[in-house]
């Protein structure tokens, strides 16, 4: 039995080793928004920022002034109001009366074989008047220079679809040991570097920000090809890499923010209804994306409490591996590395979030969403 446990230890080891090179070699071709000079004003296609916003009231006002407070000569801030039920279209509205550039659309009912926030982006789609598209969120914030620097780098790079990794606000221990683990498995999981590959079917979207030339997204078709994905903005990359277009990723955890979730349990409520949608719906896939966490955070710390000799060996590196590629991730992010010794916690929240996602998707026979419901042999059925 002890041999068993040193070649477990010793393949997880291994495979850490080689997965920490191949994520450090691919991350560091990823570039930097900071690091692309703005584009000329004169060299400069219209774009139009879209976003939904739904009982947003309380994000609105500290996100919606970044929207307006753009260097880059020519855009619009399309707002759509899906429905609220609180301030939101009030807010809206007064933010129009003192802004040109922001136009608000209204939506009073939620049409049949839609989800409300891709129904919302299509709407706001059709009203909007630029050559390039920016999706992106209600609570998201972006320094001044943001829609300059990332048309430099999509024109730059000759990308038809462009999506930034935002950095995300982080606040106590349960939060950062979550979302941290979250990230790093989004990232090293997906291996974003090959999406900017363009033979590469790997793709990507991030819904804080997606820049999309018009035409690509016409061809793709858009939201209205989307209209029942949970995962839309993931989905959104994935269309457009089959249309034939080049989508690239970029790294932006400092012009654009977000709060994404606040405390544990509203990180956990919040990605309910996205992992299990992310895994296909795939009962088979979801057991089998729960072993990662467990046999390369879980099981190496295990070993190193409880296992002797080269098997107590073999776990410590595969542990201080994985804990170096997790603080690699938290000193991007801006929070301390030391966060990073909260993996083996990252990796039991991360895999009761896919468990309580399947769980309750197959116990409510489907997804309920925004008081709406909608059932899973149709969810399934409308995936791209």
């Amino acid at each position: 039995m002890h041999i068993l446990w040193i070649a477990y230890f010793g393949l997880i080891a291994a495979c850490s080793l080689i997965g920490a090179a191949l994520c450090g070699l691919g991350l560091r071709q990823l570039p930097w928004l900071k690091r692309t000079e703005p584009v000329r004003s004169d060299h400069a296609p219209s774009i139009s920022i879209i976003f939904a916003a739904r009982d947003e009231a309380e994000k609105l006002p500290a996100a919606l002034p970044t929207l307006l407070a753009q260097t880059y000569s020519d855009y619009e801030v399309v707002a759509v109001n899906d429905r609220s039920r609180d301030a939101t279209l009030d807010i809206l509205n007064q933010f129009a009366r003192a802004s040109k550039r922001l136009r608000v659309c209204n939506v009073a009912e939620l049409p049949p074989k839609w989800l409300g926030k891709t129904h919302a982006l299509d709407a706001g789609y059709r009203v909007a008047r630029g050559d390039w598209l920016l999706f992106t969120d209600a609570d998201v914030c972006f320094t001044p220079d943001v829609l300059s620097r990332a048309m430099a780098l999509a024109e730059a790079r000759g990308w038809d679809h462009l999506t930034l990794l935002a950095g995300i606000e982080m606040h106590g221990v349960w939060e950062i040991a979550a979302i941290s683990y979250f990230g790093m498995v989004f990232v090293a999981g997906n291996g974003i570097w090959h999406i900017n590959r363009p033979r590469s079917r790997a793709y990507n979207g991030v819904g804080a920000f997606q820049l999309v030339r018009r035409e690509a997204y016409e061809r793709s078709g858009g939201h209205k090809r989307l209209a029942l994905e949970v995962i839309d903005d993931m989905k959104l990359g994935k269309i457009i890499k089959l249309a034939g277009f080049r989508s690239g990723t970029g790294v932006a955890f400092d012009e654009v923010r977000v709060r994404w979730q606040s405390g544990l349990r509203n990180v956990i409520a919040g990605v309910t209804k996205n992992m299990f949608a992310a895994l296909g719906y795939n009962v088979m896939l979801a057991a089998g994306a729960l072993l990662p966490p467990l046999a390369f955070s879980i099981t190496p710390l295990l070993g190193v409490i409880l296992a002797t000799g080269w098997a107590r060996v073999f776990a410590g590196i595969a542990l201080a591996t994985v804990l170096a590629m997790h603080a690699f991730v938290l000193g991007h992010a801006g929070q301390s590395p030391f966060y990073a010794l909260t993996d083996p916690l990252g990796a039991i929240l991360f895999d009761w979030m896919i468990l309580r996602s399947v769980i309750v998707t197959l116990w409510q026979g489907g997804v309920k969403w925004r008081d709406t419901f909608y059932p899973l042999d149709e969810l399934r059925k409308n995936m791209v």
